[in-house]
């Protein structure tokens, strides 16, 4: 059940992964300007590499690839995006979808911050249980 979770934790990660790297980058660097909460310097740069991050990410995780960093990794990505929509939400930005999904799929910050915190405490879940978590993973697989 436990590696389930993880493949379809994974699975969220590499669908927004991959609706941004697929879209032009703009389209996101729009929805990170709506959050105002980088410097400009810094919003080009992580509208292009946060996709990669998410899709990489994504991936180890369904595949099971260096499952506890993949783990680590995923607590580090969901905690950010928790604090950069609360953020909007207590400063009562204009935001009226959050753009996680890239233009395909909208959903309302009120949402996404349930679900985004609901991901991170079953990664966290994940993470205490590596053995479970591991099973049906390529790490296992060369482990054996």
């Amino acid at each position: 059940m436990l590696a389930g979770l993880r493949i379809l934790i994974g699975l969220v990660l590499l669908a927004s992964g991959i609706e941004k790297t697929l879209g032009p980058y703009q389209n996101f660097l729009y929805v990170i300007q709506a959050y105002q909460m980088l410097p400009g310097s810094l919003e080009n740069m992580v509208a292009i590499v946060l996709p990669w991050v998410e899709l990489i990410v994504g991936l180890f995780m369904v595949l099971g690839l260096w499952v506890p960093l993949a783990l680590n990794a995923t607590l580090i990505v969901f905690t950010m995006f928790i604090v950069v929509v609360g953020q909007a939400l207590l400063r009562g930005l204009p935001i009226d979808q959050c753009g996680c999904f890239g233009q395909d799929i909208h959903i309302a910050p009120r949402v996404i911050i349930v679900f985004d915190s609901v991901t991170l405490l079953l990664t966290y879940v994940l993470t205490r249980n590596i053995s479970k978590t591991s099973r049906f993973s390529l790490d296992g697989y060369f482990h054996q």
